[in-house]
């Protein structure tokens, strides 16, 4: 694989069982380049270490005052010199391109298990981990599969120069050969606490992360309740402690580097004190002393890459363990599926909580607790729990439908949906079934403020497709990002939608006109919106109240504020006091018949406006709660002012 035949049609399915074992499966999915790069380091490594031969060749050859193996050793050395030249050239490409090739294959797999897991990925990872296991993770992953077969090459080459130098000089061999393995082990008792300083390192910066990335993602807020200030100066503390971990894994990586420059050193001078002896006494040749000389002093370049592979192996472990983290999560669901890849349309059904939402009908459901809110909408888009039951749709078990098939059936636009940056048709180009336009959605969503918005705030069109969107729409309110999220959502046309709060951000008279927008757009669909507002409540074909896990109210929303105090007290914030109170005021109902009694007499023999009176009494009774509501609610704020 070259890095312009990037990205690999298939990155291939990881071995994320572990760090180690995701590093050796990256490894064994590059053979072809590892080798390539193996077989340019031999030529380069071993090229830079026959120069000592040369050398003390060309020197004994001067002493014995040989022309023609003068001239032989300058031949060979010129050999060498392309040898070093080439090899280094073709290793650094070959080196380079193991580098980004394994970086690009962890990217590809990262982001296909994002597509894989969907909105599941960050409710199991934290959005700073899944950033920092995508930016540096991936570049120190890279660096470890890249200087691994370097390493290789490098300890092959000590393995020859050790022989060589044993066949060359026996007596001054052995030296070398003692000492040169002791010299690649010495600094191995410090790499344990290297490695945990490094991994102290990591988690730090990875924490850091995080808080700087939720920090950013909540800015808007944290400037509206003037917390910016408190989240910076925490912020800072996370830094610090990234630096002062730095620091302390700096000096240990300085000590280890320190060890590699100064055993080489010590194995030089007992070469050479042991060397001398033998050239006086005349066993050895001046030449000999020499070669092993400067072969031992050259052999200190190979060696400084024992020291990388530890520093690659110590930083690339645990963000290689993050990585095999994420790649090892799974969906609930069933991505192959064993159903037919044609989604079924009919009733969408979760076992869990007995919730019903008839097909082509628009469903309300009220919850207290608006966590539980949001688990049950992503249940319904078939993310249910571990323990959990899936969701039928026509009876048909969402988990055994295939993926593609099963996210067509069913939409769920989150409380808080994200718009990506670019231009405003890029973000409605999204997948559909052609029967909804933009303009169409747009106009439900009543996005027509949004649009102008955007054309005001851009310099080069006058277009309000082509306007462009910033990052996350945060030059947008909180309004406006809903409605073009809701419109992106009413475009895709799918066969459920469920919307989790949509208009939360939205004032009361634009919230109207969207709940009669969805509703005219959506006729025939099957529609799910989780939701506490009256307005979106009283547009609704039934509403079904969920209490403590379990459905225990299903009806039109007035008649369950009327005959469910657990409903009024979701929609009306009513207190049980009030509610209690409210209930020891009404009239009994049989007092009631009999007081009335001669009215409903008056009224069955007059045509006149009493009888209309009667016919609009269901609208009146609605009005009189929701002022009822309205009441209540200036009390709250009163008694808390």
């Amino acid at each position: 694989m070259q890095i312009q035949d990037l990205p690999y049609p298939d990155p291939g399915v990881p071995d994320a069982r572990s760090g180690p074992r995701f590093l050796w499966w990256l490894g064994r999915n590059q053979l072809g380049g590892q080798f390539k790069s193996l077989a340019w380091g031999l030529l380069h490594f071993v090229s830079v270490s026959a120069l000592p031969f040369c050398v003390g060749f060309a020197v004994q050859a001067v002493v014995d005052r040989s022309g023609s193996r003068l001239a032989l050793t300058g031949g060979l050395m010129v050999l060498c010199g392309a040898g070093i030249a080439v090899g280094d050239t073709f290793l650094h490409r070959a080196a380079v391109t193991n580098w980004i090739t394994a970086a690009a294959r962890v990217q590809q797999l990262l982001a296909r298990q994002a597509a894989h897991l969907g909105s599941a990925l960050t409710r199991r990872v934290a959005a700073g981990e899944v950033v920092a296991v995508s930016t540096g993770d991936v570049e120190k992953i890279g660096w470890f599969v890249e200087a691994l077969s370097r390493f290789l090459a490098a300890a092959l080459t000590i393995v020859i120069v050790c022989v060589g130098l044993f066949v060359y000089q026996p007596a001054l061999g052995v030296v070398v050969a003692v000492g040169v393995p002791l010299l690649a082990v010495s600094v191995l008792p410090l790499l344990p606490r290297a490695t945990r300083r490094a991994d102290v390192q990591r988690e730090k910066a990875g924490r850091a992360t995080e808080l700087a990335s939720d920090t950013v993602a909540g800015l808007r807020v944290l400037r509206g309740i003037g917390g910016e200030e408190l989240f910076l100066d925490r912020y800072r503390r996370a830094s610090q402690e990234v630096r002062h971990a730095a620091v302390r894994s700096a000096r240990m990586w300085a000590v280890i580097s320190a060890i590699q420059v100064l055993m080489p050193g010590l194995l030089l001078i007992a070469i050479v004190w042991h060397g001398v002896r033998l050239a006086h006494e005349g066993r050895i040749t001046v030449g000999e002393l020499v070669t092993v000389y400067s072969a031992v002093m050259v052999m200190s370049y190979p060696l400084r890459h024992f020291e990388e592979i530890a520093m690659a192996y110590s930083f690339s472990r645990p963000s290689a363990k993050r990585a095999a983290h994420v790649l090892s999560l799974e969906r609930v669901t069933d991505t192959g599926g064993t159903r037919a890849a044609e989604a079924p349309a009919g009733d969408l059904y979760d076992p869990d909580t007995g919730l019903l939402a008839p097909s082509g009908r628009l469903t309300a459901v009220v919850c207290g607790d608006p966590d539980a809110a949001g688990r049950l909408a992503e249940r319904l888009g078939g993310h249910p729990a571990e323990e959990g039951v899936s969701v039928l749709l026509d009876g048909v078990p969402l988990d055994e439908l295939p993926l593609d098939s099963a996210r067509t059936a069913v939409l769920v636009q989150d409380k808080d949906p994200v718009l990506l940056s670019g231009s405003l048709r890029e973000l409605l180009d999204v997948p559909s079934s052609g029967a909804v336009g933009a303009e169409e959605a747009l106009a439900a969503a009543q996005c027509g403020d949004v649009l102008v918005a955007l054309v005001q705030g851009s310099l080069d069109t006058e277009d309000p497709m082509d306007a462009r969107i910033t990052e996350r729409g945060r030059s947008l309110s909180g309004g406006q990002r809903q409605r073009l999220a809701l419109a992106r959502s009413l475009i895709t046309d799918p066969e459920v939608l469920v919307l989790d709060e949509p208009t939360s951000a939205v004032d009361s008279h634009t919230e109207a006109r969207i709940a009669d927008g969805v509703r005219e757009l959506r006729t025939g669909r099957t529609t799910v919106m989780f939701t506490s507002s009256p307005l979106l409540l009283d547009h609704a074909d039934r509403v079904v109240l969920v209490h403590e896990g379990a459905v225990v109210a299903v009806g039109a929303h007035r008649e369950l504020l009327r005959s469910e105090p657990r409903y009024r007290a979701v929609v009306t914030r009513e207190t049980e006091e009030e509610s209690a109170s409210r209930d020891e005021q009404a009239v009994p109902r049989s007092e009631l018949g009999s007081r009335d009694a001669p009215l409903r007499g008056a009224a069955e023999h007059d045509e006149g406006p009493l009888r209309g009176a009667s016919d609009d009494d269901a609208s009146l009774r609605g009005a009189l709660d929701d002022e009822a509501a309205l009441r209540s609610a200036l009390e709250e704020i009163e008694e808390s002012a």
